[in-house]
């Protein structure tokens, strides 16, 4: 019995801390189907795995490589399955995200034309910046996970129940 209180106090610290944090986050909420939300985290995994390698291809001024990098995180990605989440993603969401690939799409065209890596820097830095505004407006939800207000509701309930079996009432 001693046990089973303790861990019910350690979880309910848990989630109280969680529902603090949560209370203090003001981002948006935007609830996706798994599916939706591994396809958006895909995406910007990808994004920022290919910054990196643009970074890479600019330490050693290679603007041929920072072209082919910066193409396939233009507007052709942003057009890959992408209709099935215009209907759950706020607009100003979707066209941050369009104009991000349209960045992209820029400093592959100016990487080859222009061959300016410290105009690619810059580029990029307000390509990022965009990456920052958006991560900060918004936060991703699955419709499957409970919030931390709901797991919390639910500890206190199983608690209750339990406190009130080891008495004897109900």
């Amino acid at each position: 019995m001693r046990k089973t209180r303790m861990i019910i106090a350690c979880l309910l610290v848990s989630i109280s801390t969680a529902t603090l944090a949560a209370d203090n986050d003001n981002r948006q909420i935007l609830t996706l189907s798994g599916a939706q939300r591994s396809h958006v985290l895909e995406e910007m995994r990808a994004l920022l795995s290919g910054t990196r390698d643009i970074l890479a291809a600019l330490a050693t001024d290679d603007m041929a490589s920072v072209s082919r990098y910066a193409r396939p995180l233009g507007s052709g990605m942003a057009h890959k399955a992408e209709d099935h989440l215009k209907s759950v993603l706020p607009r100003e969401f979707m066209q941050l995200g369009m104009s991000l690939h349209q960045d992209f799409d820029q400093i592959a065209a100016d990487a080859e034309s222009k061959k300016d890596s410290k105009l690619t820097l810059r580029q990029l830095s307000d390509a990022m910046a965009k990456c920052i505004a958006c991560h900060d407006a918004y936060q991703i939800q699955t419709t499957s996970l409970p919030s931390p207000v709901q797991a919390k509701e639910t500890l206190i309930n199983s608690a209750n129940e339990m406190k009130h079996e080891a008495h004897g009432t109900q």
